[in-house]
């Protein structure tokens, strides 16, 4: 079994096309069939369900995915080990943030980072807080940038806070309260609101505030990006509550400071493991050694 045709197997399942699976590895696309089917003959399994439509993996193709994974990850890390024995940082660098990360300039940070390590192949994903910690926890990615309500704390990783701050209210040019400099949770409830999905961390953040206020709210609009609130507060739809250090990314809305504002955590989480030399020196940018990042798991 050949590193190549784990490569080809993961590349077929992200895609379910062996044409783009193909483009995607550099290589011709009956050379990648022809390597699965190797492969297969190998393991004495499909590994693919193939019809004209589409491409899916078989139960055995669903069981050899994450060992393939992980397969390609620690040789990956291999190279990347020996590579820092010679004082040469390369790798994958595989980051996590939430929307509102603010922090961290974190465009400002990533170009930093890859001008000074050339050979580190950096990508990023946004999402909520709790998908990023499992993204963590299972490896597929290196650091996550979280946005958590006061006293929560990520499972299963190692963490440092990075800083906290209240949420505000955020309304149409036009609504009635636009001109107000501070309102609090009772001034909003007969009002709709526009917020991220039931259940989330970045959610959670709000109704609890509420909940400790003794205040009922309807959340109308359920979204799942900043950009989609937005949109919807500026057609006068609903109230958006957002976090005080990023809202300056929205300058035609109007911000309403709350007396009793709900509060966050902003943490940078990474593996409980040994970090990878690209993660290690990541962190070591961010002003977090190497030896810190060995210490102090989060339960």
């Amino acid at each position: 079994m050949e590193l190549q045709q784990m490569r080809y197997v993961v590349a077929v399942a992200e895609t379910s096309n062996f044409t783009r699976a193909a483009e995607q590895c550099l290589v011709v696309q009956s050379a990648l069939s022809h390597q699965i089917a190797r492969l297969e003959r190998e393991l004495g399994a499909k590994l693919f369900e193939r019809t004209s439509r589409r491409v899916r993996l078989t139960p055995a193709g669903a069981a050899f995915l994450p060992a393939a994974r992980q397969a390609l990850d620690a040789a990956e890390r291999a190279r990347a080990e020996v590579a820092a024995a010679a004082g040469e940082i390369r790798g994958r660098l595989a980051i996590g943030a939430i929307p509102t990360v603010a922090a961290v300039d974190l465009p400002a940070a990533l170009k930093e980072f890859h001008l000074r390590h050339r050979q580190v192949r950096i990508s990023l994903r946004s999402g909520a807080s709790e998908d990023l910690i499992e993204g963590v926890r299972q490896g597929t990615l290196d650091v996550a940038f979280l946005g958590l309500p006061l006293g929560a704390r990520p499972k299963g990783v190692r963490g440092r806070e990075l800083a906290r701050g209240d949420l505000v209210a955020l309304v149409a040019p036009d609504h009635p309260l636009a001109e107000e400099q501070h309102v609090d949770l009772h001034q909003l409830s007969d009002e709709p609101f526009v917020d991220f999905p039931l259940g989330t961390a970045a959610r959670a953040q709000s109704d609890e505030a509420f909940a400790a206020a003794g205040v009922r709210r309807e959340v109308a609009f359920e979204v799942t990006t900043v950009d989609f609130i937005a949109r919807l507060v500026r057609q006068g739809l609903g109230i958006g509550m957002l976090p005080a250090a990023f809202v300056a990314e929205l300058p035609d809305l109007p911000i309403l400071r709350l007396r009793d504002a709900p509060a966050r955590m902003e943490h940078l989480i990474w593996s409980r493991f040994q970090p990878s030399p690209v993660a290690a020196a990541f962190l070591s940018a961010l002003g977090i050694s190497a030896a810190e990042s060995a210490s102090s798991p989060d339960s």
